[in-house]
Parts: structure tokens; C-alpha cells; sequence
């Protein structure tokens, strides 16, 4: 039987304002990206995600982006190396601070947003990002865009790296995301998204926006929690994978 993990960013609302419908899916993960703060999420959601995903057996990660609130960490900043390191450590900090007082286990590490895809071609970003982790917490696998310069930074360093792919996002020919400003950029059928999913696991690959076939090794498979469409993605995903005989397991004991 081939087995995946299968995550979602949670823990997204901030204040007073709720973001997706982290209690819904959380039952049906394996693994689960905390917002530290940054781009979404603030102490007492944190804690509360912290607990959620403990009470579901679902495996915890620190998920940090570029200090953008207003932009959900989605709009691009220039940032140096060294700033992406202190970011970095800075948030993961938080997340960590609240799964050790709740007596759980960091497990996982996955930057957020622009700064993910910043990642994904930047070489000193990536590096950045990694010594970071390594440095915080280096028994934590590193998530990252397959195939990136955030796997190959991880992998350099001594991480651990799971290979992310994405359920709900388009890809272009260079195996980068499609930009959100571009249509089609975010899956909105869940029938097309589970079908891309189970493509890339069992075929290895994913038809780019361009039309040809992009390869690819897929460890764990994303789906976005703040979309409309988040609930129905993870359940229509969840009978896919059941149905090719895929089980979901979370990443460390799929990695290690």
C-alpha cells in the first residue's frame, strides 16, 4: 500500500476575525502547519491549534511567513538572507514554546506564502530558512516545494526534507505554483483537485498549466485551509486515496 501524508495550513484566524474550519478538518489530516503569528494566528489560537491537533493524533509543525497580516503573507517582500534566518527562528519559537507547555512534540517546519516560494528559487533564502530550522529544532523535517531549493538546502544541512505537493494549486512548466493573480492558479472542483493528488503520487507527476507533464516526488500532499472550498477538498481527497489503496500517515513515520 502506498502512503502519504496529507497537511493543511491551520490555526489562521487572528483576534477577533476566524479564518477556515480547523475542527472540521483537522480529523481528517496527518499533519497540521500552526501559523506563528507573522502572516495569521496569535497566542491563544496557537495554543488552541496546539491542543486540536493533539486530540486528533495529528502531527504538529510551526508554518512561519513574511510579516504581512494585511497581505496574509502572500505579497512578496525583499528580505536578506539574515532576516529570513531571525524571522524564522522568531517564529518557530512560538509555536514550539506552545506544543512543549501542552507536552507535544515540534515535528515538522513549513514556511508560508511568498516566502515559500521565495524559498523555492532562492538559494541563500532557502539555506537561510534551513539553518534556521536546524538550529531551533534539528530533528524536524523541513517541508518544501518538490524539487526546490528549500529540499536541496534542507538535505545540504542535514534535515530531513519532505517533498510537498499541492492537491488545490496549478503548476507551471518550471515546477514552480502558478501565481495567484493568474486563472486557474487555485483549484477550486475538488474532483480535479483529489484527481491531481492521487496523479502525483502514484504517477510521480502533474500536468502543468502548460499542458505538458511535470515529474515530481510527492511525501506529503497539501490543501489549503482558508479556502471556501478547504472542507469538501480534504473530504473528496480522502475518498480518492482510499480508493487507489493510498493510506494517510504523517510524515515522520513515512521519512525517517
Amino acid at each position: 500500500m502506498n502512503r502519504i501524508d496529507l497537511n493543511c495550513d491551520m490555526g489562521e484566524s487572528f483576534g477577533a476575525y476566524r479564518l477556515g474550519q480547523d475542527e472540521i478538518i483537522m480529523k481528517h489530516i496527518s499533519s497540521a502547519n500552526i501559523a506563528c503569528g507573522f502572516h495569521a494566528g496569535d497566542p491563544g489560537t496557537i495554543r488552541r491549534t496546539v491542543q486540536l491537533a493533539m486530540s486528533c493524533g495529528v502531527a504538529i509543525g510551526a508554518h512561519p511567513g513574511l510579516p504581512d497580516l494585511a497581505g496574509f503573507g502572500r505579497r512578496r517582500m525583499e528580505i536578506a538572507p539574515r532576516e529570513a534566518f531571525e524571522m524564522t527562528v522568531y517564529q518557530i519559537g512560538a509555536v514550539q514554546a506552545f506544543v512543549r507547555a501542552e507536552g507535544a512534540t515540534l515535528t515538522h517546519v513549513k514556511p508560508h506564502g511568498a516566502l515559500y516560494n521565495m524559498a523555492a528559487q532562492d538559494e541563500a533564502l532557502a539555506e537561510a530558512i534551513a539553518e534556521a530550522v536546524y538550529k531551533v529544532e534539528g530533528n524536524a523535517l523541513l517541508y518544501g516545494l518538490a524539487g526546490s531549493a528549500l529540499i536541496r538546502a534542507a538535505e545540504k544541512i542535514g534535515l530531513t526534507a519532505a517533498q510537498e505537493v499541492f492537491a488545490d494549486r496549478s503548476y507551471e512548466a518550471d515546477g514552480t505554483l502558478t501565481h495567484r493573480s493568474l486563472p486557474g492558479a487555485v483549484i477550486a472542483d475538488s474532483a480535479v483537485a483529489a484527481s491531481q493528488a492521487v496523479d502525483m503520487i502514484v504517477k510521480g507527476q502533474v500536468m502543468t498549466r502548460q499542458g505538458t507533464p511535470l515529474a515530481l516526488q510527492a511525501d506529503t500532499v497539501c490543501v489549503h485551509g482558508d479556502t471556501p472550498e478547504a472542507v469538501k477538498h480534504v473530504l473528496a481527497l480522502r475518498e480518492a486515496l482510499s480508493k487507489a489503496a493510498i493510506g494517510v500517515q504523517p510524515p515522520g513515520k513515512l521519512l525517517r
